[in-house]
């Protein structure tokens, strides 16, 4: 063996936490797999004095990230603190200083993880991110090194452990969204402001990443297209089920004639898709290219446990390169300026609920504002109104069309008499083009 490698760490939270614990108690095991002994050296942390216990056992500690990442004697940067600053110029700077940074960033990594790539492949070390989107799902590495002689045509990908309970907890349970929101925060599930989950935001995040790895291009947060989860009511998991569908919130990304389409958004697919069973914080991602087929990996993504396990994992097989000096590995060609694809020029399927009088003549009216679109209506519910007895709601499935064609008839449905309340739109991934 030779000698030791030396490991910051950015931030000791709920995941840095686990990756402590892992690379003291399994230390024997881990130097034998990587031939160098890995040796915890500093680390930054909000409050030095609160975590003195570490101090006194031999960890310096500081305040300040940027000193830890620059450190003369630290080898391998691991940076845990989240969000964009001051995690990024933490990174630029361990990277710039030639060292390897091991993160699970998934906000700086989507902004700027093709800057930061070329800074590390210019440097000579590693930037890696294996945490950042699916936890203790390993896709990242999957896109890298295991289909890499594929092209990829989509990814499909539930990645969000929050809206995912949430969903589960409407679907199975019959909560309303706010009930479902309150018992996903008393679990820890959710953050007091669960507005980077609920509304997409940390899916499109990820979506971004895989992307970008998936279709070698460069894709930002700002390409994707995404809408959360607060319209949805318990009643259109009633409904959904009884046409032969479960909600999901879904991030697709796709290659179409038209660019890449991005999307994250709650989404209808069919109760025998393998996504319709990933329940509660677990997540999933499903890869389809051309030699494989189509391949599923589902697991927690989230939590100390998951994520630590990915966060070591990098850790691990950078100190085994540097071990063996290895040179890092090359990252493969991108399009900076990917052509992306209008979602209003996307077909597809989509559900209506929307609330109409309870009068005679409704039904015809709201037909001719779909036929003027040129959108085929597939089939019609109609149901008395949970709450207003004067109203109905109206559950309508559409065959496939231009998303624009949908956003016209809405906006025509809205300033019509016909219509009390435009409930919710959701987009329907069946695979049916009719």
């Amino acid at each position: 063996m030779g000698e030791s490698l030396g490991i910051g760490l950015l931030g000791i939270g709920v995941v840095g936490g686990g990756v402590l614990d892992a690379l003291r108690t399994n230390a024997q095991a881990y130097e034998s797999r990587c031939g160098r002994k890995l040796q915890l050296r500093a680390a930054a942390v909000r409050n030095v004095a609160a975590r003195s216990s570490l101090a006194d056992s031999g960890l310096a500690l500081t305040a300040d990230p940027e000193e830890v990442a620059t450190r003369d004697d630290v080898d391998i940067v691991v940076e845990l603190i989240g969000g964009e600053s001051p995690a990024a110029e933490c990174i630029e700077a361990a990277l710039s200083a030639g060292k390897s940074v091991v993160t699970a960033n998934k906000e700086v990594m989507a902004k700027r993880g093709p800057a930061l790539l070329a800074l590390a492949e210019s440097r000579g070390v590693e930037l890696r991110y294996e945490a950042s989107v699916g936890g203790g799902i390993p896709i990242i590495g999957v896109l890298q090194r295991d289909l890499q002689a594929n092209d990829v045509s989509s990814v499909r990908a539930i990645i969000n452990g929050t809206t995912n309970y949430m969903i589960t907890a409407m679907s199975r349970d019959g909560l309303s969204y706010a009930d479902a929101l309150s018992d996903a925060q008393r679990l820890g599930y959710a953050e007091a402001d669960p507005a980077s989950d609920v509304d997409g935001v940390d899916a499109a995040y990820k979506l971004a990443i895989l992307s970008s790895l998936a279709f070698h291009a460069t894709v930002g947060p700002e390409d994707v297209h995404r809408e959360g989860i607060r319209l949805l009511s318990a009643r259109d998991f009633v409904h959904a089920r009884n046409l032969g569908y479960a909600i999901r919130m879904l991030a697709t990304g796709r290659r179409t004639a038209g660019g890449l389409d991005l999307r994250v958004h709650p989404t209808l697919v069919p109760l025998a898709d393998p996504m319709a069973a990933v329940e509660g914080v677990l997540n999933a991602v499903s890869v389809s290219g051309d030699l494989i087929g189509s391949v599923v990996l589902e697991g927690p993504g989230a939590g100390s446990g998951p994520t630590s396990s990915a966060v070591v994992a990098d850790i691990l097989d950078v100190a085994g390169r540097l071990a063996s000096g290895q040179r890092p590995r090359l990252q493969r060609p991108m399009d900076s300026a990917p052509r992306l694809a209008s979602l209003a020029d996307v077909c597809v399927r989509t559900y209506l609920r929307v609330e109409v009088p309870d009068r005679a003549g409704v039904l015809a009216e709201l037909g001719a504002v779909f036929a003027a679109e040129g959108v085929s209506i597939a089939s019609v519910l109609q149901t008395p109104h949970p709450e207003r007895r004067q109203s109905a709601d109206l559950i309508i499935t559409t065959h496939a069309c231009q998303d624009g064609a949908i956003d016209r008839v809405l906006e025509r449905l809205e300033d019509s008499g016909s219509v009390i309340e435009l409930g919710v739109r959701l987009r329907i991934e069946d695979g049916r083009d009719d």
